[in-house]
């Protein structure tokens, strides 16, 4: 069965397990998530839950996104900023639903995915480590790409020539990430190593 949780990246830090051993692991604020919508094979072709996460104030959101969270949301003076589907999701769950850390165990191994850091427009030695030239006197060559083309035939820069250009802010998924411990009443999971993005920044958790 399919499950999956919003959250956002509070930072790293190391703990130790019963062993004495020196583990590093992520903190994720791990929901709690409310279901916004439940489609179901017969009328949409597919199940999935659609679940909301992070909630502010209805003045920043459109009408039609509030209409659309009215039934999740109820008496609350909020929207959720965040929507996600997930697919697959079996459990019987009903709309305003809440999902919290608790579906994951300690042990288990999830995909972590967020939106790696930006670096903006960087050269070729940042970007794809390139050694670049000479760093002496007299030199004019220190970190550039250097030649680009490919000689008299066919006489163009090949596709996927590696060049400046924007670095990081991509959506990476890492697998095989090891859910350390659940701090259920700080809503907060540690998982094994390091995740995509910076501390606060969005991440989705799910497993297949």
């Amino acid at each position: 069965m399919a499950k999956g949780l919003m959250g956002k990246k509070i930072g790293m830090l190391q703990i130790y397990d019963e062993a004495g051993n020196n583990i590093a692991v992520t903190a994720l604020e791990a929901g709690p998530c409310v279901v916004t919508q439940v489609k179901k094979e017969e009328k949409d072709g597919y199940s999935a839950l659609q679940i909301a996460y992070d909630e502010k104030r209805k003045k920043l959101f459109s009408k039609p996104e509030i209409g659309h969270q009215k039934k999740a949301v109820g008496d609350k003076e909020g929207c959720f900023r965040h929507l996600k589907e997930v697919r697959g999701y079996f459990e019987e769950k009903k709309i305003g639903d809440e999902i919290n850390c608790n579906i994951f165990e300690a042990g288990e191994k999830i995909i972590v995915q967020g939106i790696s850091k930006g670096k903006g427009f960087q050269g070729v030695v940042k970007r794809y480590n390139f050694s670049g030239g000479r760093e002496s006197h007299g030199s004019t060559f220190h970190r550039d790409p250097g030649a680009i083309g490919a000689g008299t035939s066919p006489g163009e820069v090949r596709k996927g020539q590696r060049l400046p250009g924007r670095m990081g802010g991509k959506k990476k998924s890492i697998r095989n990430v090891e859910v350390v411990k659940i701090l259920s009443d700080e809503k907060v999971l540690l998982v094994k190593g390091s995740v995509p993005g910076p501390s606060g920044s969005l991440v989705y958790l799910y497993s297949k």
